[in-house]
Parts: C-alpha cells; sequence; structure tokens
C-alpha cells in the first residue's frame, strides 16, 4: 500500500524509498533507474514486460517530466497491457 507521496519520497508499507522504482504486486525493485533521462523505453521496463501485466500504472514524477516513448506504447498495446500514464501523484487505478 502506498502511504504517501512527495516530490524525491514514496513511502510503501511504512518503508521510505528516495529513487525511482518498480512496484510488483508482491514486491519493490528499488535499484530500478531508467537508461535515458527522463524517457521511458521497452528496454527499461523488460522485466514488466516478461510479466505480462493486465496494466500497466507508470508515474512521471511529480511535475510530469518523464515521457514515455512511442515504441513502448505501441508494445503494450500489442500484449494487451491496459496502461495508465499520469503524473506520480495521480497515478491510480480502479477497475
Amino acid at each position: 500500500m502506498i502511504n504517501s507521496y512527495s516530490f524525491g519520497n514514496i513511502t510503501i508499507d511504512g518503508k521510505k524509498f528516495t529513487k525511482d522504482l518498480i512496484i510488483f504486486p508482491n514486491s519493490i525493485n528499488s535499484s530500478w533507474r531508467r537508461k535515458t533521462g527522463h524517457l521511458l523505453t521497452e528496454d527499461d521496463i523488460a522485466e514488466i514486460l516478461d510479466y505480462k501485466p493486465e496494466v500497466l500504472i507508470i508515474g512521471t514524477g511529480a511535475s510530469g517530466l518523464m515521457k514515455v516513448d512511442d515504441k513502448l506504447k505501441e508494445k503494450l498495446k500489442t500484449l494487451g497491457t491496459e496502461t495508465v500514464i499520469k503524473k506520480t501523484s495521480e497515478a491510480e487505478y480502479w477497475k
């Protein structure tokens, strides 16, 4: 459960993180890093794509600076993955 979020900080299940991370249903990858600045590419989330999620929520940071590569968007469509892309503070999913 995400307890709180602010620029540069996110608290999940009471544990504070200060870096970008990937949140899986049963684990957190806190050593994850994008390869190219503020652009998210297929290579950056290969481990997620291998997981073949039904839904992928992408937080683009406090200011929304991170962009998602168009090729990645197409790949996600091909996989049938529902994708939510929003500023991190707004990134949530309700089915």
